[in-house]
């Protein structure tokens, strides 16, 4: 039977049935009491993968063994076959006839065992090496991808099925072994489907960093055999990692876990009943498509796992479309987010200081400057180090191996160099976004780029330029949307681009230059957004906002910015690249400024310009300043969290505390600023990074107040525990909740944010608290706070919670 019809029988059964893979290869090989002599003598002493040479009847006893159990697949004993991995044992020119000889002794056995009524599958095991491009480096991209291409020429050469990663720590080496992979086939002229199994460590992360929705997110434009989880920990540390999986992922999904955790004596002591009973639970929650046992599982355990799941529907894949990107962790652009705040200061374009660091080569200062942008706001970063006086490739990849280790949030690639591009990917986990291509020389951009997205799974900022003699650079509404459908046709159609993987830039053009090209231009960009989101509306917008004011007066820039901005999200915008520290808070715009500044982005009146700079070019920025000392302090403290400043907030607190107890002034005084806040964003008068910015101050506020605070010494009032949920980082409610409880008699234990229910349960056992407060700001959170409780329920937890956010109603909780 050719490899094709076999792997199409493959994808067939996981439709049908939950498909069984075999146990570990290494504690079977344990119990085979070898010595020194079976490896090959004592310098290969310990080499598994060599065995396929020296002992082929004891791999060929193993596999048979769990094929007896009731094993569908079972994996080359080729897991550490990788030349990296065998150069230690001297064997690295060896790579490509032992995995071949793995393959085929496993291949031998898969055949012997198969009927016409069940076809049993070889799958060629490739594992994650002893280097980890993002954590230990000591490897290149290029030697890594190189090390899997040899290994899969040998997997396929002997007769292996599908291959698969297995056991990933680093999501940059699954993008090279998949870079391995495809050179391999290749070089075969074959097609090879390929599996993941990504190993999540007690921390909740893979040893990278990434999550495990990150982990797919940079992975799902590929077309696996089955995504999933193996190795790391037993079934019940797996749960909610499975479950968070089943949840967003297209691909059939895998969790082959350990028999439990080792002990200090490195045993695995969970029972073949214990594994195939949590495995079942999976099974009948709807989560997977295939099951086995990693370390400390012998046939025994795949036998029980086996009969446990008989009968089990499989996992019956339906995500939701979404638009994600990802660093180490996965960002989801959406409605309740517009706009995404993308930081600019990374960019040499659009920073002095950052320039001016990347020109001294001090990048790790230079780095904080995106870590400073991602604290206060910014949901993506924008990197951009064309400069023509340096080395833009080797210059950028230098900077992104130490950005990448102080920011979380995903990377914007800003270059116009597709080999630049290219080896900036080769430096980054997650789903970048590539900015920026069009069409202004035709199809080339495209053609040169659009690989790389497939290769390496990136968003892409496309341009609304053509090439067009008359005006490449789309003005009008009716240019930017005809170029930008004729982009998106073009990368759909020809190139297989996912339409929620474009993020279209209409252009922004200065607007109070004297230009008379770019005049009215700014209300073109805002029609423009509108037209395209109509014409394609899985697709995303984005523009670079401080464009739009470059040359009027700098008192006058904010103001101008905002108000475009406040425009542009009314009519669609998604993304914005600006300093958002930088906007004057929409909502303190006086009326007769904002229609100064509507004049002008719409261009009425005689001469918009003039009326506009005339009255900023005498405006003081300190008015304001001066207008808030004719105010209370009781109407400066609530001031100072509506509009996210904390100039003179100290020195208020300290003049309020004469008339004010500290929780008065912050259930009192400063609530009634966030009340206001929480009133202006429903009214889309605030968009995400204004909320931020008032969070922050707020939180200062209260950081000061603390110290003054008395709490009561009966401590008897109870223990509470708080946690913000999965997947939310907001925290400011949670913690004033705490203040108050912890000044009010109560023991908190505070969880801090993106809690997972296990967390809680662990919490739960430890502490005894007499009540748990779950907390979160989106929408999703309120649906992992009726996941948490549930999980909660099936443990046998059952006092009160406490739910908050801004999305819950009283019906809700």
């Amino acid at each position: 039977m050719e490899r094709r019809e076999r792997t199409a029988r493959l994808k067939d059964l996981l439709s049908r049935r939950i498909v069984v893979v075999d146990g570990a290869m290494g504690t079977t090989l344990q119990s085979a009491s070898l010595e020194a002599a079976d490896f090959g003598g004592p310098r290969l002493e310990g080499c598994n993968e060599n065995l396929v040479a020296t002992r082929p009847d004891v791999i060929e006893a193993a596999h048979r063994a769990f094929l007896e159990a009731g094993a569908d697949v079972i994996e080359t004993n080729s897991f550490g076959a990788a030349p990296v991995v065998l150069e230690e044992y001297g064997l690295a020119r060896d790579t490509v006839e032992l995995n071949r000889t793995a393959a085929q002794l496993a291949r031998r056995c898969a055949d012997q065992a198969s009927t016409p009524e069940r076809t049993r599958w070889v799958a060629g095991s490739m594992g994650p090496t002893t280097k980890s491009l993002s954590v230990t480096g000591g490897i290149s991209w290029e030697a890594l991808a190189d090390g899997f291409r040899l290994q899969a020429l040998g997997l396929i050469r002997g007769g292996a099925d599908f291959l698969v990663v297995e056991t990933a720590q680093d999501t940059l080496n699954i993008k090279a072994a998949m870079e391995g992979i495809d050179r391999a086939a290749a070089e075969l002229d074959t097609a090879i489907e390929v599996a993941v199994q990504g190993t999540v460590e007690t921390s909740g992360t893979l040893l990278a960093g990434q999550d495990v929705e990150a982990l797919y997110v940079s992975l799902q434009h590929r077309e696996l055999l089955w995504i999933g989880l193996n190795c790391a920990t037993g079934p019940e540390f797996m749960t909610d990692h499975i479950r968070s999986l089943a949840a967003v992922s297209r691909f059939p999904l895998a969790c082959i876990p350990n028999a439990g955790l080792p002990d200090e004596d490195g045993n695995y002591d969970q029972t073949p009943e214990a594994l195939a009973s949590k495995l079942q639970e999976f099974a009948r929650a709807g989560w997977v498509n295939v099951v086995g046992g990693c370390c400390g599982t012998a046939a025994e355990h795949i036998a029980a796992v086996a009969a446990a799941v008989e009968g089990v529907s499989p996992r019956r894949a339906s995500p939701p479309e979404r638009c994600v990107v990802s660093g180490i962790e996965s960002y989801e652009i959406n409605d309740e987010k517009r706009p995404v705040i993308v930081g600019e200061r990374t960019n040499i374009l659009g920073s002095r200081k950052f320039k001016r660091l990347v020109k001294e080569r001090k990048f790790d200062e230079a780095s904080e400057l995106g870590r400073a942008q991602a604290r206060k706001g910014a949901a993506i970063l924008d990197v951009c180090l064309q400069d023509p006086d340096g080395d833009e490739a080797a210059d950028l990849t230098e900077f992104l191996d130490v950005l990448v280790k102080k920011v979380k949030v995903p990377i914007m690639v800003d270059s116009t160099d597709p080999e630049v591009v290219e080896e900036a990917l080769k430096h980054l986990q997650g789903k970048a976004i590539i900015n920026s291509i069009n069409l202004e020389e035709g199809e080339e951009k495209f053609a040169r780029t659009a690989p790389l997205l497939a290769r390496f799974g990136a968003a892409v900022v496309v341009g609304c330029i053509d090439d067009d003699p008359e005006q490449a650079q789309a003005i009008t509404r009716r240019r930017k949307v005809e170029i930008a459908r004729r982009s998106f046709d073009l990368l759909t159609n020809s190139y297989g681009v996912r339409a929620s993987d474009i993020f279209f830039d209409p252009l922004v053009f200065p607007i109070g230059t004297g230009d008379e090209t770019y005049a009215g231009s700014g209300v073109e960009v805002i029609e423009g957004i509108r037209l395209i989101k109509a014409a394609m509306p899985e697709t995303k917008t984005i523009v670079g906002i401080s464009n739009v004011s470059f040359g009027l007066p700098a008192a006058g820039r904010e103001v101008l910015n905002s108000v475009f901005l406040h425009q542009a999200v009314e009519a669609g915008l998604d993304l914005a690249i600006v300093n958002a520290e930088g906007l004057a808070p929409y909502s303190r715009i006086p009326e007769h400024e904002r229609r100064l500044c509507d004049d002008l982005i719409r261009w009425r009146g005689d001469d918009p310009i003039a009326a506009f700079a005339g009255h900023f070019s005498t405006k003081k920025q300190e008015v304001a300043v001066d207008e808030r000392a004719r105010l209370s302090v009781e109407e400066r403290l609530a001031l100072y969290i509506i509009e996210g400043s904390r100039d003179g907030l100290i020195e208020d607190l300290e003049k309020a505390r004469s008339g004010y107890s500290p929780l008065e002034i912050v259930n009192g005084l400063l609530m009634k600023g966030m009340d206001e806040v929480g009133r202006r964003f429903n009214r889309g008068e605030m968009i995400v990074a204004e909320v931020l910015q008032s969070a922050e101050s707020m939180k200062a506020a209260v950081a000061h107040l603390e110290q003054y605070m008395e709490r009561s010494e009966s401590g008897g009032r109870g223990r509470i525990l708080l946690a913000t949920v999965k997947g939310d980082v907001h925290d400011i409610g949670k913690n004033l909740v705490e203040i108050i409880l912890s000044n009010n008699g109560f023991e908190v234990i505070n969880l801090g944010i993106k809690v997972a229910p296990e967390t809680i349960i662990e919490a739960y056992d430890r502490h005894r608290p007499q009540a748990i407060g779950l907390s979160g700001l989106l929408v999703k959170s309120a649906l992992q706070m009726v996941v948490t409780a549930s999980d909660l329920a099936a443990h046998g937890i059952d006092c009160p919670i406490l739910v908050g956010g801004a999305a819950l109603s009283e019906r809700f909780t």
